[in-house]
């Protein structure tokens, strides 16, 4: 019986994906799996029982992803399940950013008290909200991962000329983007031709704060910035700075803060990226799954902090070592199952910068196995699973 604690409701699409082996709860004391949502932990003492976390969602800033990895505990996320969700309000934030649709609505209903004289208020205040049309004009977008790729594609169905930057676009990204995205290898040519620019990547010392006053100064005049990633890719200050000077015209973020509220120009949207139930239970669905098959089968998918390892299931018994990336570490847990007597059926092992993952199907296993692979210098965890 795996025990599962949850941090946050959980849609029940997801949990069910666990069955009955299963018991799950919100109060668990020592859980082998943990799925979660906003909820942070950086703060939380875990248990010497929990194997992995699972996060239904792509951010895991909320989760200590570097100290779990140093535990033997895997993290997962859920890269894509939510990224219609997040193209369709980012489709929706680059119309409003270019029409002053929501001045617009707000001073409609302002003249709730003026009777029979709204239909000619309207007509004279209108051009007031007036904005330009997205047709023809150039978007660029940064980071193409699963979120970007399908606003890219979905911006040049619209008409627009669309750039697309990302140094380390993946194959199936590359598959799915349109042939007529131009692919510019150097950010600062994005920032110079864009009229809009929408930022689609993760936060990384690398990327914290990328779009600074530097980087404004080498943009079109008017340009308009859409955030819908992380608040902290954006120097804020250097946005209102802009903003005032009008230097940007419209700058819609995903992510409140005080200071940005009740500015001109400036339109801030309650975190609403995946807001959709439709996202909610693909995050549950696809978190719970990851969790599942790792506990069950010790498959590594979409983890952040191990590298992923997916190998069929061959014989009666897996050995998974979570460990150091040094040299001669599989040699060592090799010749430990060799000393035991026992024949390897299949073997796979994956790196992940300082640390890495190795799965062996074997006819059999026991403690002393267990226990003499553990004592090799640099192994973090082992599982051995029947």
């Amino acid at each position: 019986m795996y025990k599962i604690l949850t941090l946050n409701k959980i849609a029940q699409v997801g949990l069910q994906k666990f069955g009955e082996a299963y018991q799950i709860s919100d109060q668990e004391q020592n859980p082998d799996g943990i799925v979660l949502r906003s909820f942070a932990m950086h703060d939380m003492e875990v248990p010497q029982s929990l194997l992995a976390v699972a996060r239904a969602g792509a951010g895991t800033n909320n989760i200590p992803v570097d100290a779990y990895r140093e535990k033997g505990i895997v993290v997962f996320n859920t890269p894509g399940a939510n990224a219609n969700a997040v193209k369709e309000l980012t489709i929706a934030a680059l119309l409003i950013s270019s029409r002053d649709i929501v001045g617009g609505i707000n001073w409609t209903q302002s003249l709730k008290s003026e009777g029979d004289a709204v239909a000619k208020l309207v007509e004279k205040g209108k051009s007031a909200f007036a904005g330009p049309e997205i047709r023809g004009k150039t978007l660029g977008v940064i980071g193409l991962g699963a979120i970007g790729v399908m606003v890219a594609n979905a911006a040049k169905s619209l008409g627009m000329t669309v750039l697309g930057y990302d140094p380390y676009i993946s194959v199936d990204a590359a598959w799915n983007l349109s042939s007529a995205i131009i692919h510019v290898k150097d950010i600062n040519e994005l920032y110079k031709q864009s009229d809009y620019i929408t930022l689609h990547l993760p936060l990384t010392p690398e990327t914290k704060q990328m779009i600074g006053k530097e980087q404004i100064e080498t943009m079109k005049e008017h340009v308009r910035i859409l955030n819908f990633s992380r608040n902290e890719l954006v120097d804020n200050d250097a946005m209102l700075a802009a903003l005032e000077a009008g230097k940007v015209a419209k700058y819609i973020t995903d992510f409140a803060e005080e200071k940005l509220l009740g500015v001109k120009n400036l339109i801030t949207v309650p975190h609403l990226g995946a807001s959709t139930p439709e996202s909610e239970d693909n995050c549950a669905a696809m978190a719970c799954s990851e969790l599942k098959d790792y506990l069950e089968n010790g498959n590594i998918v979409n983890s952040v902090n191990y590298p992923n390892c997916i190998m069929p299931r061959g014989s009666a018994v897996r050995v998974c070592v979570l460990h150091k990336n040094v040299p001669n570490m599989i040699s060592q847990i090799t010749a430990a199952v060799a000393d035991a007597g026992i024949n390897i059926a299949n073997m796979m092992n994956k790196n992940k910068g300082d640390f890495a993952y190795t799965m062996l199907d074997i006819d059999a296993a026991n403690e002393t196995l267990k226990q003499a692979i553990e004592t090799i210098d640099g192994v973090v965890r082992v599982r051995v699973l029947n």
